[in-house]
């Protein structure tokens, strides 16, 4: 059997300058997914984020519903795990210099590493590292 996947749909202002923006995190684009109004980034093998622009986004929500504003509103927050500590941070980095934005403080548990930011239109992103140890035995708070 095939693994779930998950497919996040992102409304976007400007679809090139996103594309860009995901590419420079070390992400691919699917080009057969990808036209002038959608672009397919793979995160994984089984997660794929679909950049649509506002009026493609709108044509798949219920109708009367705006678009949210992530600039200005917390919609959802989109998070992936991290393999190390490292590789959460070099992800937000990467999306700070490519001109994405702090969304919050580092997250520091001991058993739990996370970092945040928001991309280009706001959209709220977490990368997660957590002890491998303390996935087997259950964390202790």
């Amino acid at each position: 059997m095939a693994p779930q996947m998950i497919f996040v749909n992102l409304p976007v202002k400007d679809l090139d300058a996103s594309k860009a923006f995901y590419e420079k995190l070390g992400f691919s684009v699917n080009p057969q997914f990808t036209d002038e109004t959608a672009a397919c980034v793979v995160i994984s093998d089984a997660i794929f984020v679909m950049l649509l622009t506002e009026e493609k986004f709108r044509a798949f929500t219920a109708p009367g519903k705006e678009i949210a504003d992530a600039t200005k509103v917390t919609e959802t927050m989109v998070s992936l795990s991290a393999e190390s500590r490292e590789k959460a941070d070099a992800l937000a980095e990467a999306a700070l210099a490519a001109g994405g934005s702090p969304a919050k403080e580092p997250l520091e548990l001991g058993f739990m590493y996370g970092r945040s930011f928001a991309d280009l239109d706001g959209h709220h992103w977490e990368v997660s590292w957590m002890d491998p140890a303390a996935l087997q035995g259950g964390a202790q708070g």
